[in-house]
């Protein structure tokens, strides 16, 4: 799947985060749920939350909901299988891809 420039930059600015890397290797080692991986990390499930986010949006992990034995709905977060390459021939094709920006139109740079 080809992908523009916008979506690219958004990928690589999904990963490129320490903290999203350490939760990212922490999802990859053993699916679990927020509340859990957020003491594991020593981070608050807000931050966290926050984190998944923007690694679901990029398509890095997925989330789903599970009912706890005592009524709780628990998200647990699952990586997803990626191959991330960054070389000339993918910001070429990238930017292939891309609309050509328009200087005169607002917004399209």
């Amino acid at each position: 799947m080809e992908q523009t420039v916008e979506q690219f930059s958004t990928r690589l600015t999904a990963i490129a985060s320490t903290q999203r890397m350490r939760i990212l290797a922490a999802v990859a080692a053993e699916t679990t749920h927020v509340s859990e991986l957020a003491r594991r990390l020593q981070m608050s499930r807000a931050l966290l939350y926050m984190h998944l986010q923007r690694l679901e949006e990029a398509g890095f992990v997925t989330g789903r909901f599970e009912l706890s034995d005592d009524g709780k709905a628990l998200k647990f977060f699952e990586p997803v299988p990626f191959d991330l390459r960054i070389d000339l021939g993918t910001i070429t094709a990238a930017v292939a891809a891309s609309p050509t920006p328009r200087p005169d139109l607002p917004g399209s740079e």
